[in-house]
């Protein structure tokens, strides 16, 4: 299945199915032939797991730059030595970069590839569910002690090469992480598609269904970005649940958290929100509430940090305005906008939250 990406300043596929590695590879040969040299760039965990699937798929002699997992690949420290590798290989502004691994690898690497002399060609290979939002879009950083993502550039990949017989490693951590940006996508587009989400299993969804859920969720962001490329407008929408899960998650340290299970927690204190500006009403947030517990969520972090420890990390949202937060809400599921909210609302929020979450959970 080819999905297009049709962004403003440059337009690619994104190429979804399982075991067609080798033959995308292979489809994609005038870019490969044009590079003087192949860089893949993969983290430890990636390349344990994947190495042999990946090297007798790859035809083409490359490269290679093994990183540390998770978030630490997106460290200052990581970037300079990735582009102290590329410099030892002479690369050029011909040479191409495989991001080979999840969303940190893909944003580490574009981020790399944006700024190695000024720009050079690369190309996402993700492994993971989530990356399936992050690979798409062009959207590449790296992460300051003080904030998430930071630092970074807009910068589009040539191609989104998504195999998804690379999901097959994927611990059920990481598959319920993923699968909370499929499920953002689906409140920000499609109630049918929500309610058929919320009968399934996050962890026991079929490849067929799998691929289906993807492949949809890529239409999605796809389509905003072709909208807004650079986050004036829509392209904010994206964001549902990452304000307040953001917080959570650079609270709980890089790492304590998995991404999409901060953002499954911010999903819910937006829904909240919408509770007092749009149409969502309390029975749905407790229907949501207890279908993201069942599927094995972990809303008892909220209990260890106070809306206190938080407050810091709200505020040094990228989309904090002069002193307010703008959250993206949902006037009803698949009708999202932009709020402005005071801190004061934000903690009487927190408070109501947390109030939720005992009477839910018990």
């Amino acid at each position: 299945m080819k999905i297009p990406v049709k962004a403003a300043s440059h337009q690619y596929e994104v190429v979804i199915g399982k075991g067609i590695l080798k033959d995308v590879l292979i489809g994609y040969k005038n870019h490969f032939e044009q590079a003087d040299k192949i860089i893949v760039l993969t983290d430890e965990n990636v390349w344990e797991a994947q190495q042999q699937y990946f090297t007798l798929s790859c035809p083409y002699p490359f490269e290679l730059f093994v990183m540390p997992a998770g978030e630490s690949c997106k460290s200052f420290e990581n970037y300079s030595a990735v582009q102290t590798f590329l410099l030892q290989q002479k690369c050029t502004r011909k040479s191409l970069i495989l991001a080979f691994g999840g969303g940190a690898v893909g944003d580490l690497a574009g981020f790399v590839a944006a700024t190695y002399m000024r720009g050079i060609p690369f190309i996402q290979v993700p492994t993971t569910i989530l990356a399936h939002d992050s690979a798409v879009g062009g959207k590449t950083a790296i992460n300051h002690e003080l904030g998430k993502n930071m630092i970074g550039a807009f910068y589009q990949p040539q191609a989104v090469l998504y195999d998804t017989k690379l999901l097959e490693s994927l611990s059920k951590r990481e598959v319920r992480s993923g699968m909370a940006e499929v499920i953002k996508h689906a409140m920000i587009s499609n109630p049918f598609w929500l309610v058929e989400l919320m009968q399934e299993n996050m962890t026991e969804i079929t490849d067929e269904k799998l691929i289906s859920h993807l492949a949809d969720g890529v239409k999605v962001k796809a389509s905003i970005v072709e909208q807004d490329e650079t986050e004036q407008s829509v392209r904010k929408y994206l964001n549902l649940g990452h304000t307040y899960g953001h917080a959570i998650e650079a609270a709980a340290g890089y790492g304590g958290l998995a991404h999409g299970e901060a953002v499954m927690i911010g999903l819910v204190y937006c829904l909240l929100l919408s509770e007092q500006f749009g149409q969502i009403d309390r029975p749905f947030t407790k229907r949501f509430l207890q279908f993201a517990h069942s599927n094995g969520y972990p809303f008892e972090a909220v209990k260890d940090y106070s809306f206190d420890e938080l407050e810091d990390y709200l505020l040094k949202d990228k989309k904090a305005d002069y002193g307010e937060l703008q959250f993206v809400l949902l006037q009803q599921i698949g009708k999202p906008f932009v709020q402005k909210i005071d801190l004061a609302l934000c903690k009487e929020t927190d408070i109501e939250f947390r109030k939720l979450l005992a009477e839910v959970l018990i």
